[in-house]
């Protein structure tokens, strides 16, 4: 299992639920396409479950790798 995620929001939050734009928030999230690295821990998967239809969710090895490209 890799270390980190590297979690991307896909989709516009206009429209969901206050939950899911909590969540979101609560992941680092702000605008179309921005992305954060995460830890890979069971807390950050939930969160992601809950929106998985809203953010594309990738996982890297280092945190390093999602600036640069690398996988």
């Amino acid at each position: 299992m890799s270390a980190y995620l590297k979690i991307t929001l896909k989709k516009s939050l206009s429209g969901q639920s206050e939950y899911q734009r909590r969540v979101v928030k609560g992941l680092g999230l702000r605008k179309l396409n921005s992305f954060v690295v995460k830890p890979n821990r069971p807390e950050i998967r939930g969160m992601v479950a809950k929106v998985l239809h809203l953010v594309y969710c990738q996982e890297i090895e280092a945190p390093d790798a999602a600036i640069s490209g690398r996988s």
